[in-house]
């Protein structure tokens, strides 16, 4: 995150994300269903997780945002409410976008079920909304937590610094995420190929640069445990998360996670840290 120096030639970072973020697109597996969030059973397992693990991250979020009980806030990549949520009890409306149908399912029987009113849902990836059709904006704090795995990250964040009127805050990676070092670690003796890490908030902060937004950055740590009823089920989870699919890779694999689990009572844990930076910057 150097400044550029005068004469020479700077690179575009929006070009260097995209090239990280297809690199990266490139080594998914196509038939993993654990990302699939369409799927309701995804949606819960990941809503499971998120209420155990995250919720300093969330106090600590909100604690963060410059909030009132007038504010309008827009929730990008919401999930199934994970911030929406919570955050409804603080502002006067929370506009919640997020593509997947299981997660919005969630997101609503769970506001539903809380009694919560002003939270409205648009059913849509961020890079097919239109800021004028589908949303009520200006918003006065945009939020985007986790969620920017758009191809075009200038024009994604465009669209948010026009989106909003006052902040616009985001939050991404700074490392290797626990799962995404899982990942990195499993590549090569699973299938021969490198894997490719997607990009990270230092290219996020200098495509921000480029377009004239010199935002602020805070470190903060982020935790991520996976919970199993039993190893068979642990297994069943990461063999399809990593495209196990022959008895080698399956000894490659619960070779690995034997060396990482732990037992908690009756479950069968297995967690790591990391740290994510809050990329943020006023209107």
């Amino acid at each position: 995150m150097i400044p550029p120096v005068p004469g020479r030639a700077d690179p575009d970072w929006n070009e260097i994300w995209k090239l990280r973020q297809k690199r990266h697109d490139s080594v998914r597996i196509p038939d993993d269903p654990s990302h699939d969030w369409n799927r309701k059973e995804n949606a819960e397992r990941y809503d499971a997780n998120s209420r155990r693990e995250y919720d300093s991250r969330i106090r600590i979020t909100l604690d963060g945002l410059d909030l009132t009980r007038e504010s309008r806030v827009l929730d990008i990549g919401a999930g199934p409410g994970t911030l929406a949520i919570p955050l409804a009890s603080r502002v006067r409306e929370v506009c919640a976008v997020e593509p997947g149908s299981g997660m919005i399912s969630l997101l609503r029987e769970r506001a539903a079920r809380e009694g919560i009113t002003n939270i409205t849902c648009v059913q849509k990836r961020w890079e097919d909304v239109d800021v004028d059709r589908d949303l009520a904006g200006p918003y006065d704090i945009v939020i985007a937590s986790l969620s920017l795995t758009m191809e075009d990250i200038r024009a994604a964040l465009a669209k948010m610094d026009a989106a909003s009127q006052q902040y616009v805050c985001l939050y991404w990676f700074v490392d290797l995420p626990f799962w995404e070092r899982m990942y990195a670690d499993l590549w090569v003796p699973l299938h021969g190929t490198p894997y490719y890490a997607g990009p990270k908030a230092d290219c996020l902060y200098n495509v921000l640069y480029q377009m004239g937004i010199y935002a602020n950055v805070e470190m903060m740590p982020l935790s991520k445990e996976y919970r199993f009823g039993t190893i068979e089920e642990m297994m069943a989870f990461f063999s399809g998360r990593f495209g196990v699919k022959t008895p080698e890779q399956k000894s490659v694999l619960g070779t690995y996670l034997a060396a990482r689990v732990r037992c908690e009572g009756n479950s069968i844990v297995i967690s790591g840290d990391s740290t994510f930076a809050k990329i943020w910057w006023k209107k």
